[in-house]
């Protein structure tokens, strides 16, 4: 069975101690961070490395870079640095710079940086964004060209995006050294109404098997074995289980009999 990341997503009213002990109560195999690098401090750090010491999960990825015309891309490089400090394998980076090019040599800058640690810096793309389409994120690594570049998928953006298993099936496993998992309503959001595209992304998602997404013909188009990060962005849960660790168990149990159900 794939090993499965509890992803920050899941607990955003948490940070990072929380998330790790979580992940972990709940039986994760790994575990996943956000960075937000005007709050995160050295301590934090130290906090954060302890707890993954403590737990002795390994840290899949950290999130977000999220590159725009104005970020600064000194933020940008502490959250791979964050990363490198803690033993992260990859970065979570999305690009709402509508000017592609720019994109792929801020995206190789950012692969320079984090080559050093070992960490893969990986594209996310979806409607939210201006890297729409598989196509579009496909371009804009080939522009890149480095070796630690990849390509994250997430179930709900390349549903709303219209990308097919096929095409998912095409890609070069190199670029996938993990993917994020979750389940989603059939109804799709107007592309054109950012507010509803925001909230089916952060509170709509559903438990693996329970919505509609052809998850079972997607799983198996991605390369054997690689991690998942259980991207459950729900309201629903966050009701439910307002206790971080409980809202993991739950999560966890979901996830690995779906996964049982393709063995």
């Amino acid at each position: 069975m794939n090993p499965i990341s509890f992803a920050s997503g899941i607990v955003p009213e948490f940070g990072p101690v929380d998330t790790i002990e979580a992940a972990a109560a709940g039986g994760f195999d790994m575990v996943g961070l956000w960075v937000e690098p005007a709050d995160w401090t050295d301590q934090t750090t130290r906090d954060a490395r302890a707890a993954l010491a403590r737990t002795g999960l390994p840290l899949l990825d950290v999130e977000v870079v999220w590159i725009k015309p104005d970020s600064s891309d000194d933020d940008h490089r502490k959250v791979i640095d964050v990363g490198a400090e803690l033993g992260a394998k990859n970065v979570l980076c999305v690009s709402s710079d509508p000017d592609h090019a720019r994109t792929a040599a801020r995206l190789a800058m950012l692969c320079e940086h984090a080559a050093p640690a070992g960490i893969r810096v990986a594209l996310e793309f979806g409607i939210f964004t201006e890297v729409k389409s598989l196509a579009t994120a496909l371009s804009i690594l080939d522009d890149v060209a480095h070796s630690s570049r990849a390509l994250l998928l997430d179930p709900i953006h390349l549903d709303r995006s219209g990308t097919t298993v096929e095409q998912i099936a095409a890609i070069d496993p190199a670029l996938l050294p993990y993917a994020q998992f979750c389940d989603a309503l059939a109804q799709r959001p107007d592309p054109a109404d950012f507010a509803a595209v925001i909230e089916d992304a952060i509170d709509l998602r559903q438990q693996c098997g329970e919505g509609a997404l052809p998850l079972a013909a997607l799983y198996h188009a991605l390369p054997a074995g690689i991690p998942l990060s259980i991207e459950l962005r729900s309201k629903a849960l966050r009701d439910a289980f307002p206790h971080p660790a409980l809202r993991a168990a739950q999560v966890a149990r979901a996830t690995r009999a779906w996964l049982e159900t393709l063995a």
